[in-house]
């Protein structure tokens, strides 16, 4: 059971051939206790397994849809047939617009991005869903500039802009700024430098933020701090802000360090186990959304990316958590395979940030030396 001070929540990504059923879904994520399931997009067929569930969704709409999304009239008629018409049988909580779109140096994307939030926001209101459903977007840590130390947190000066009319979005309507963070990143690609335990939530003794003079024992809350800081600095400690992912793969290529089983379980075991809050937000609720579910046989990328599930795909754990689950037995069968979301944190930002706390999965196969050695520089100051 996903039972801690934290509220635990499952991504269900569905990029794989050979992934069961929704219906068999909905009693396994029950039985793990996970209160609430991210989506990558609204597939009807999971939204009406889980009807009268009690669990609650997160539902995407994806970066292909952006553009359209700015114009009200197809913002509102994407409202009515993927969120209304499942309500209230179906918890639909929060609509994912777009994922990590800011780091794609796409610049439609981008700048389609808040009007499209609004649009979809608009749109809730005139249905009036809006106190009941909420409008967000997600991002990975690229968009920093500076991580290291936490209290140093900034966001990257060519995304400054967007990201405040984003948190003034944000503080308007009273949603929060979703993060997906990922310590893995950073000890692949610095495996020498940056120490296991550190990011594992291990026993070690942590590290002292010069800055703050706040204790870090792990990697994970150091990077949602770098995060809360950059947030403060455009003025927004109005703003909460959750995980909408986090995780570990079971398994990788030769060159990805770490990806094995019993880091995974380690990894996702403590998180699990985390007490609420951080060391700058004692009090904040993150709303951690694992990754993932499943592992997904059709993810692209190296093999990492499809070895983060919990679950193989007939239901059995990957590794033990314990669990109290004997897998599906029934109801297999392609049920995806043709999402439209790419799922996880496959984006390949450019423009890279300096610090370790950014580095995500493409992102840091590509890095150049020299930012990889500034990255090396931060983690090694780090520990001192």
């Amino acid at each position: 059971m996903l039972n801690s001070a934290i509220s635990l929540g499952i991504n269900y990504g569905q990029l794989g051939n050979n992934l069961p059923h929704p219906e068999s879904v909905v009693p396994l994520v029950k039985s793990i206790g996970a209160r609430s399931v991210k989506l990558y997009d609204a597939d009807p067929r999971v939204l009406k397994a889980f009807a009268n569930s009690g669990v609650e969704f997160i539902v995407s709409l994806g970066n292909e849809d952006l553009v359209r999304m700015r114009d009200p009239k197809q913002a509102a008629a994407w409202v009515k047939s993927n969120v209304q018409c499942y309500l209230p049988a179906t918890k639909i909580t929060f609509i994912a617009i777009g994922n990590e779109v800011l780091t794609l140096n796409d610049s439609a994307l981008s700048n389609s991005l808040l009007p499209a939030m609004e649009s979809v926001h608009a749109a809730l209101v005139s249905l009036n869903l809006d106190k009941q459903v909420a409008v967000t977007t997600a991002h990975n840590l690229a968009i920093l500039d500076v991580s290291y130390p936490p209290s140093a947190g900034q966001f990257r000066r060519d995304l400054a802009q967007k990201l405040s009319c984003i948190l003034e979005f944000h503080s308007k309507v009273g949603s929060p700024l979703f993060i997906n963070a990922y310590p893995f990143f950073a000890y692949k690609s610095n495996p020498k430098q940056v120490q296991l335990d550190f990011v594992l939530f291990g026993p070690g003794s942590g590290i002292i933020d010069q800055g703050s003079g706040l204790h870090y024992y792990n990697m994970f809350h150091a990077q949602v701090d770098a995060a809360y800081a950059a947030m403060e600095k455009l003025g927004h400690k109005d703003v909460c802000l959750q995980i909408s992912e986090t995780g570990w793969p079971s398994k990788g290529d030769a060159d990805e360090a770490g990806a094995t089983p019993e880091n995974a379980r380690l990894y996702n075991g403590n998180l699990m186990r985390l007490k609420k809050g951080t060391p700058m937000r004692p009090n904040a609720d993150l709303n951690v959304h694992v990754f993932a579910l499943f592992n997904e046989n059709q993810k692209p990328g190296p093999t990492s990316e499809r070895n983060f599930g919990l679950f193989k795909p007939d239901g059995t754990p990957v590794y033990n958590l314990g669990f109290n689950t004997t897998g599906l037995g029934l109801g297999m069968g392609s049920v995806s395979g043709n999402s439209s979301v790419s799922d996880g944190g496959t984006s390949s930002p450019e423009g890279p940030s300096d610090g370790y706390l950014a580095i995500t999965s493409d992102h840091a196969r590509s890095l150049p030396l020299s930012v990889l050695c500034m990255a090396v520089s931060a983690v090694v100051a780090f520990h001192l």
